[in-house]
């Protein structure tokens, strides 16, 4: 992942989950967390998304998810652990393979949608991912909501871990994201996103702040937040 100053907060874009997404989003990031075929992508919008970024210097990271497309990845399953390890590490595999095909690396992992809370809450979902990520990718940073079950597992297995917040979208007190669907999830106003990342900041709580390619202004989204967090990490 880009090097990560001191006191800097890095942005990463979850993306690679739609054809229309603008290339631009992907420069503006400092990685770009791509759907790796759990929920969404294929190895054909794989390839057009690291090719993006290898070209823009943006780093890549893996988002893999439940193995559950028709629901996106946002239906809560209970799955035994060591398949979803087996679901997981195949995901981030798939993204490795491509990542190769074009000589960049996977430098990051971020758990999507209904896994991303269940990893948080759950110390055998965390390390059935924590193991999955590993396995395919080695020690790379995963990425997650801070002190939860998924940062102790990451931490333990030696992955440097990156706590995050989000720009885009709604937050309840403990810290969960408000499901989608329901008032106050998402924010799609790309100066209340710019004032929420400004505070996100100035409370030094978060290590990154995630934006969605999927938010509707998500490319306005991003320039807003981008210069709040200011220039990209080199």
């Amino acid at each position: 992942m880009s090097t990560r100053e001191p006191g800097s907060v890095l942005l990463n874009l979850d993306g690679g989950e739609h054809d229309d997404e603008p290339e631009e989003l992907y420069a503006l990031a400092d990685v770009v967390h791509i759907a790796c075929g759990g929920h969404a992508g294929d190895e054909a919008s794989m390839s057009r998304v690291v090719e993006a970024c290898r070209r823009g210097g943006t780093a890549i990271g893996a988002h893999p998810s439940y193995e559950d497309r028709e629901g996106f990845g946002r239906r809560a399953l209970v799955v035994p652990p060591r398949e979803l390890e087996d679901q997981v590490a195949r995901q981030c595999a798939s993204l490795r393979a491509v990542a190769e095909q074009h000589g960049a690396k996977v430098t990051s992992a971020k758990p999507h949608g209904a896994l991303y809370h269940a990893a948080h809450a759950d110390p055998e979902v965390a390390r059935a991912c924590v193991r999955a990520i590993g396995r395919a990718l080695g020690p790379v940073a995963i990425v997650g909501l801070a002190g939860g079950a998924l940062e102790a597992q990451a931490r333990s297995a030696g992955h440097p871990y990156l706590r995050e917040a989000f720009a885009d979208r709604g937050v309840r007190p403990d810290g969960t994201l408000v499901p989608r669907g329901q008032p106050g999830a998402v924010l799609d106003d790309p100066k209340a996103a710019a004032e929420r990342a400004r505070a996100l900041r100035a409370g030094g709580q978060a290590d990154t702040l995630c934006i969605h390619a999927d938010t509707p202004a998500s490319l306005a989204i991003a320039r807003a937040v981008r210069e709040v967090l200011g220039a990209r990490a080199s």
